[in-house]
């Protein structure tokens, strides 16, 4: 590739002529990792000196830990207290995804366990800037560099090889560093008012969906009735992932109810992410197909809280669809229910703890259509109040929705500046290229 004017070749990349390339070592101090004092003295976890682990380096500044030491763990552990600034990365069990690039900053000073790896700052190179270099570059360096056959780790001399790119001038490098904590300001105010609707919307949900909160207008006594009233239960599809394919019958697996914080699924509107099962030597008998409005319950979990993960269909077109294996499908006996109500009646606090009581199990815990039948669920015995409480929790998920969107966008703007700004494709100081 022909290099532009102003541009030189290194191994992380391109980058002006006017910035550097240097091993860790030519510019940065430190190098040394902590301990894990002796669990077995109870009074070495009684202190108040923070001891930060592995686990707990979430890409922030951290300001206390999950853990504290005493002054006589620090000393027998010869833990040093690194001051408020010290860049901190994960160094073993980088073979993992999740751990590959983490790292933090010190917002206090703090020990460290063995798995953290204290890094100063010089005058050349800021933490500041390094903080957004390795969240940039981490989990390639980690792939890269780091050694082991059953755990990658670091070592302080494997880090102290490891490449960065900088602008010389710390004016600029600060530059790029205060821009980018800016929009992390941003995604963090955005991400901690989106919590504060979840609240929000949980507290009406136990305050609606119990009836201790009437809507104006509304009155008159609420039904009580069991699922086994309300629902007929029938089990998923027995298939395996090798008839998963491009075409045939939608298929919700039990993983996807699982792993998702939806409690619908719209499959006109999702049908294209929605995996398909090819069927076609394997007739599927009507009672088996979702229909729009059915509920969709999972028969295990790994906690007997994941008992009641459900979704609730919405497919008035009548899309061929199918539930697996460790699904319950719950087909309406009757007309009791508004459709729009199903998706958060059993959200309430009331129905978990009944899914709780009847889950049985140690190691995974189970629910069948047997007791999911004897379940109670308390509900407004006039479909439009059903109605006017699911449009105001609906309202609120709206909203959530809309806000969630704005923070993935804020994400992908912070990730294309990362990218401009720490490769010196766009100069916060100079000419911009």
């Amino acid at each position: 590739m022909e290099l532009r004017d102003g541009y030189k070749k290194t191994e992380i990349g391109v980058i002006p002529e006017d910035w550097d390339c240097s091993n860790w070592s030519d510019v940065f101090g430190g190098f040394t990792s902590g301990a894990t004092p002796y669990r077995a003295i109870k009074s070495y976890y009684n202190g108040n000196i923070r001891w930060i682990t592995s686990g707990e380096l979430n890409y922030s500044v951290i300001y206390d830990t999950i853990e504290h030491i005493s002054e006589e763990a620090r000393v027998k552990t010869n833990l040093k207290i690194h001051p408020v600034g010290t860049f901190l990365m994960a160094i073993t069990g980088l073979e993992a995804e999740g751990t590959r690039g983490s790292c933090a900053v010190v917002g206090n000073p703090s020990t460290t366990n063995q798995s953290c790896m204290a890094i100063y700052g010089t005058e050349q190179v800021l933490v500041d800037y390094l903080f957004y270099y390795y969240c940039m570059h981490g989990n390639e360096l980690a792939l890269k560099y780091c050694q082991g056959t059953k755990q990658q780790s670091y070592t302080a001399k494997i880090a102290k090889l490891l490449p960065i790119i900088y602008p010389k001038s710390i004016k600029e490098q600060q530059a790029i560093a205060t821009a980018l904590s800016d929009i992390d300001g941003l995604i963090s105010s955005l991400a901690k008012l989106i919590d504060k609707k979840k609240n929000i919307k949980q507290g009406a949900m136990q305050e609606l969906l119990t009836g201790r909160k009437r809507l104006d207008g509304f009155s008159g006594e609420w039904e009580v009735r069991t699922l086994g009233d309300l629902f007929g239960f029938n089990g998923g599809h027995s298939a395996s992932r090798e008839q998963l394919s491009l075409e045939g019958y939608c298929y919700l697996h039990y993983g996807d109810i699982h792993g998702s914080n939806k409690t619908f699924i719209d499959v006109d509107k999702e049908y294209m992410e929605i995996p398909k099962l090819d069927i076609s030597l394997r007739k599927i008998s009507k009672v088996k197909l979702l229909q729009d409005g059915d509920v969709v319950f999972v028969d295990a979990s790994e906690d007997d809280e994941g008992t009641s993960k459900h979704i609730v269909v919405q497919n008035p077109n009548n899309i061929p669809f199918i539930s697996g294996l460790h699904t319950i499908v719950s087909k309406s006996k009757n007309e009791y229910l508004d459709k729009k109500f199903k998706q958060y009646c059993f959200q309430s606090s009331e129905i978990k703890s009944q899914f709780k009581f009847y889950a049985v199990g140690t190691k995974v815990s189970g629910i069948s259509r047997s007791t999911i039948a004897k379940i109670n669920l308390r509900f407004p015995a006039s479909k439009e109040e059903q109605a006017a409480i699911a449009n105001i929790l609906s309202d609120m998920d709206k909203e959530i929705e809309t806000l969630g969107q704005k923070l993935n966008k804020y994400k992908e703007i912070k990730q294309g500046m990362m990218q401009e700004l720490l490769s010196g494709r766009i100069r916060l100081f100079g000419e911009v290229v």
